[in-house]
């Protein structure tokens, strides 16, 4: 009997034409419970979606009406304590989001409707960014597995809270590029999802244009009571199985596109007059005597561009709050941030800007999406801020304060291949950044070795480094306290083996001025007992190959066991690695292990290397150059190889008399 009653009730759900009312006009044909006939295909899962439904209503402003529905079952006590509490997030400034309807259908053919006044409205949890942001909660209390909920949640404003307003009416719900609506709706899903439906109505006269990618949905357009309805359909959703440093799931799983706006153009037009008639980049007579100071004695364009960046990088600080009016598209003015010297990353582009068109040049915001592609369907996935100025030859060079604190770089490389399309009067389509060669980045590490019969190693290693290899070297001088620089120094030599000591280490008079060169550090260093000893024989590492600032290999962190992709991939940085050493033996000591050389050549990575004796040294040469941040799956064999190659010569050597 409870099983009869727990399949009407689950038959009600499916079947039944929801009411005019918007909760949802799908007619559901579901006959059964796929958890019941393909208990198979869930096993191992908490709970399952079996709806996950959004119904849009647009308004001839763009902004939105939406009703979100979720049916979900729990299938164990794991599912059961997942979903004991319901919550959504909203931002107030853009949008409201309410419970309208929770209800629980109890395995034992109970049916519980929620006391939806109980609802509660909390602040979201957040860090470096406090912009006023909620979440709604609704607390279901206790589940049992086989307990199926269905709540509906209402909301309105437009998706994106990407402009403030400190208006308390109804226009606050209004995007800031009126009349215009876009939305980005991933069809992917973390638990397993019988039906997904995203359906948008607008007005007739409003033109829509869609792409579905990675992926199939069926797709339908239909006239209803005069307006234009899209409907999006999936169906047996499995999640997305995640592979190691895989690309951003916006790049790999199904998802929608859609917009309004016609053109990447129309956008550029839009967010170019925005800001000018806001005022953001107006100067003030502080921060002009400021730039005159800052490019006095500078000849080239590129470095009075080159000071006022790095300038900015160092001296905004990275921290947000709500400033009213300008928490997105709208940059706050100069002198707002010229005083607080804090902000998010518009603040800091903005600052930028303004610094560029005191000094005479022609600058401008941009937006960017760090993490993930920008599609050519111009949906507004931004959330990253930039600034562009025009150089003499009449291109413009990209600029990113924000990701270049102490870093000898004028854009970060960690955001090559990066989309961004910049605010200018004349219009501009979507953007790229390039790939930085690797050689922009390289790290080098050259060491001279005695080693002697009890095994002590003494000898100098120097490092010197480029670009993000430079940073990331260099963050101890640049960001940490001075009296714990030693304490860094010869922590790299105790990741070699714990006996290392720092006999001496030269870092040069100021390694906290980074504009002056590229970071160079030489260390003098004994260690005792580094090679193990035998009969007559001793095993050792190279020691250039054995944890050896490998903070800036970020390589090492991608898992080269996996022999085949299915997604794109990603490495911090393009780089070059180039490491050689020189290890004087004992008299009478042989290389047993045999000569090593190896060469790869890919699209992806490259190198070469090699170790073996002449005369009475060990000497040792590595190159690696790994090409690209983003990688293809049709890159991981050729980045594999050159990768695998590279580790193998940190395996022990064996000399012996």
């Amino acid at each position: 009997m409870i099983y009869m009653k727990y399949l009407l009730i689950f038959a009600s759900l499916f079947l039944a034409t929801m009411s005019s009312q918007g909760q949802n006009r799908e007619s559901y044909q579901i006959a059964a419970d796929p958890t019941i006939q393909k208990p198979e295909l869930y096993a191992g899962y908490d709970f399952v979606t079996l709806l996950d439904s959004t119904d849009v209503t647009v308004q001839s402003t763009g902004s939105g009406s939406f009703v979100i529905r979720k049916i979900i079952k729990v299938l164990n006590t794991q599912g059961a304590l997942a979903n004991r509490v319901l919550k959504y997030d909203y931002d107030p400034l853009t949008a409201h989001a309410e419970f309208y309807r929770v209800t629980v259908y109890k395995a034992n053919g109970d049916v519980v409707n929620l006391d939806i006044t109980q609802q509660q409205d909390y602040v979201a949890p957040a860090r470096m960014i406090y912009w006023g942001a909620r979440q709604i909660m609704m607390e279901v209390g206790r589940l049992e597995p086989g307990d199926i909920i269905d709540y509906r949640i209402n909301k309105k404003g437009f998706t994106y809270a990407l402009l403030a307003s400190t208006q308390e009416d109804e226009s606050r719900f209004i995007p800031p590029m009126q009349g215009q609506f876009y939305d980005i709706v991933p069809f992917w899903a973390t638990e397993p999802t019988v039906r997904k439906v995203y359906k948008v109505t607008i007005p007739m006269e409003k033109e829509m244009q869609f792409q579905f990618y990675q992926g199939e949905c069926s797709s339908s357009m239909r006239y209803e009571d005069g307006k234009k309805a899209y409907t999006f359909v999936s169906t047996d959703i499995m999640p997305t199985k995640h592979e190691p440093n895989m690309v951003d799931l916006f790049d790999a799983a199904p998802k929608l596109m859609m917009s309004s706006t016609p053109h990447w153009k129309d956008k550029s037009l839009w967010f170019n007059k925005v800001n000018e008639d806001y005022g953001s980049f107006t100067p003030i007579p502080e921060a002009q005597k400021k730039v005159d100071e800052l490019i006095k004695g500078k000849k080239t364009e590129m470095e009075k561009i080159a000071v006022l960046t790095h300038w900015v990088a160092d001296n905004i600080r990275y921290s947000g709050i709500s400033m009213g009016k300008g928490e997105g598209y709208t940059l706050h003015n100069l002198k707002m941030n010229y005083t607080d010297r804090c902000g998010v990353c518009k603040d800091i582009a903005g600052t930028l800007i303004a610094f560029l068109r005191m000094a005479g040049f022609e600058a401008y915001p941009a937006m960017t999406m760090a993490g993930s592609r920008v599609e050519s369907i111009p949906a507004d996935h931004f959330n990253h801020c930039v600034t562009v100025v025009k150089l003499s030859n009449g291109t413009y060079l990209p600029l990113d304060p924000t990701w270049v604190p102490f870093c000898r770089e004028l854009w970060s490389s960690a955001e090559q291949q990066q989309n961004y399309l910049p605010g200018v009067p004349e219009g501009s389509d979507l953007c790229i950044t390039p790939i930085s060669a690797p050689e922009n980045h390289y790290v080098r590490i050259k060491a001279d070795n005695r080693l002697d019969t009890k095994g002590t190693l003494t000898g100098q290693f120097t490092i010197t480094a480029e670009g993000q290899s430079d940073s990331n070297i260099r963050r101890i001088f640049t960001e940490g306290w001075q009296s714990q620089w030693k304490n860094s120094m010869e922590n790299q030599l105790l990741a070699v083996s714990p006996k290392a000591r720092l006999l001496s280490v030269d870092y040069g008079k100021n390694p906290k001025d980074y504009q002056a060169a590229p970071i160079k550090i030489t260390f003098r260093y004994e260690i005792p007992e580094y090679a193990v000893p035998g009969e007559n024989e001793m095993l050792l590492k190279p020691m250039v190959m054995n944890n050896l600032y490998n903070q800036v290999k970020s390589y090492l962190r991608i898992n080269t066991d996996l022999e085949e992709r299915q997604y794109g991939f990603k490495d911090g940085c393009s780089r070059l690695v180039e490491l050689d050493e020189t290890i004087q033996l004992p008299a009478g000591y042989q290389l047993l292990s045999e000569a090593k050389e190896a060469y790869k050549q890919s699209n992806a990575a490259d190198f070469e290397g090699y170790v073996r004796q002449e005369d009475q040294k060990i000497k040792l040469h590595q190159k690696l150059s790994l090409k690209k941040r983003i990688y293809e799956a049709s890159d991981w064999e050729g980045f594999r190889e050159a990768v695998n190659a590279h580790k193998s010569f940190a395996d022990y050597l064996i000399i012996k008399k």
